[in-house]
């Protein structure tokens, strides 16, 4: 009887300790073996193979411990996939709390106003931690994972800042600039001018993108989109420099020559009337609006005054004087 006693005094012992250690261990800040460690959890990891991941980047404690602690704590199939990153200071509540929450570090690509899809693909290829997935994947192959096979790229992706997890994929990102895009035009079109010439929404996606290299300030963007109106409705060339240049791709070394003007190509509004066959950068939501709900104006000319401003004129002769005082510097 005595020696039973003494082994359940033991037990009891050794249940006391443990527990004064667990809860020792539980709270105390986990050792790092540098300033920030990070982890990425793939959906489907084993509560085990996460605590590993943790001790393989730079977590210095016992992996079964961690494990232990996941599985003890009931709220192992909770983790949630992610890409986490901890500093010093955090204990292992702190650790499985994060990753119960969600709270992945997160990074950010910018997509800017006027980018050409071009310029967008290389912004993502050089984003940090950014999976490229679509690096080997023409732009039509791209369309076509985003489920709108036989559409052209330019225009389609809505210029902003996005979020995401690191380790993600670069047509996650695609896809969301491509919905925020459809949505943004969607919006757009519903609050269109009643007696607006454009036919969709997809000429206002066009004429938008134009607007968007066209003007060098916010204020100057419903008066540049009225001009544009004003010629469509009476069947005048745009004569638009950025769909020239557009439309030289590559070719363009930055100069417009005269004969660039005369070249003409589908996107040479100088030689064809009408809108371009595809938008010719990515427009954001203030050009959206404005191609859609133009500044009424007796304007059909305007010109760059140097300063981002745009002079603008009813007549052609007036115009001309406006080129010669802002362009070539004469009275």
């Amino acid at each position: 009887m005595k020696s039973w006693r003494v082994l359940a005094a033991l037990v009891l012992l050794a249940v006391v300790t443990a527990a004064g250690f667990g809860a020792w261990w539980l709270n105390r800040p986990l050792l790092l073996a540098a300033d920030s460690v990070e982890v990425s959890v793939e959906p489907g990891t084993a509560p085990r193979e996460i605590a590993q991941a943790w001790v393989q980047a730079g977590v210095r404690a016992s992996p079964t411990l961690l494990y232990e602690w996941f599985r003890w704590s009931g709220q192992s199939r909770k983790i949630r996939a992610g890409s986490y990153e901890i500093g010093p200071g955090v204990t292992p509540i702190m650790l499985l709390d994060k990753m119960v929450r969600g709270d992945e570090t997160l990074a950010v690509v910018r997509l800017v106003e006027g980018w050409t899809f071009r310029q967008f693909r290389a912004e993502l290829a050089k984003a940090d931690a950014l999976k490229p997935n679509t690096a080997n994947l023409s732009d039509e192959q791209i369309m076509q994972a985003l489920g709108a096979p036989g559409v052209a790229p330019e225009g389609r992706f809505h210029p902003d800042t996005y979020a995401y997890s690191k380790g993600s994929s670069d047509l996650a990102v695609l896809k969301r600039a491509y919905r925020a895009m459809q949505q943004r035009l969607d919006a757009a079109w519903q609050q269109r001018a009643p007696d607006t010439p454009l036919q969709s929404a997809d000429d206002a996606l066009v004429l938008a993108s134009i607007v968007e290299k066209e003007t060098g300030i916010g204020a100057d963007r419903g008066r540049v989109a009225g001009v544009f109106m004003n010629r469509l409705r009476l069947g005048m060339p745009l004569q638009t420099d950025p769909t020239v240049i557009y439309g030289l791709g590559p070719a363009f070394d930055g100069n417009l020559r005269k004969r660039d003007l005369l070249a003409d190509t589908p996107f040479n509004t100088y030689t064809r009337t009408g809108l371009p066959p595809t938008p010719i950068a990515m427009p954001g939501k203030a050009a959206l609006l404005a191609a859609v709900h133009p500044e009424p104006t007796k304007a059909l000319y305007f010109v760059a005054r140097g300063d981002g401003s745009s002079e603008f004129s009813d007549t052609l002769a007036d115009h001309n004087r406006a080129v010669n005082r802002y362009q070539r510097h004469s009275k």
